[in-house]
């Protein structure tokens, strides 16, 4: 398996998301999740039956990015890659009716969301 490369800001991202899932979020689910549970038969409950569902979905995406976060190396921006088209760099685009568009050159974890970065 290659080596999956990221920004020091796609990088601190993720480890924010990270910390954020499991320090904040996935306990106030657990906690609904165990109240939802005590107010007795589950099959019927609709909060206990989405809160277990999301409380899912965070766990896998806990695991999602302790793992990625692991096997990630971090690329460094060098002052004389300056003029250069490199990992992380903005790059202007100019079409053929002289419009300009900037774009980022990133990594796949970076891109979602964003139309001014390109994997």
């Amino acid at each position: 398996m290659s080596t999956k490369i990221i920004t020091r800001g796609g990088h601190e991202a993720l480890k924010k998301e990270l910390d954020y899932l499991w320090r904040e979020h996935r306990p106030d689910i657990t906690q609904k999740v165990a109240w939802a549970a005590s107010l007795g038969d589950r099959s019927e409950n609709a909060d206990y039956q989405y809160n277990k569902k999301l409380l899912r979905e965070i766990d896998r995406r806990v695991r999602y990015l302790r793992k990625r976060l692991e096997d990630m190396r971090v690329v460094q921006y060098s002052p004389e890659q300056e003029g250069r088209v490199f990992f992380g760099a903005w790059v202007e685009i100019e079409n053929e009716a002289g419009d300009l568009k900037k774009f980022r050159i990133v990594g796949y974890d970076e891109i979602y969301g964003r139309n001014d970065y390109i994997s």
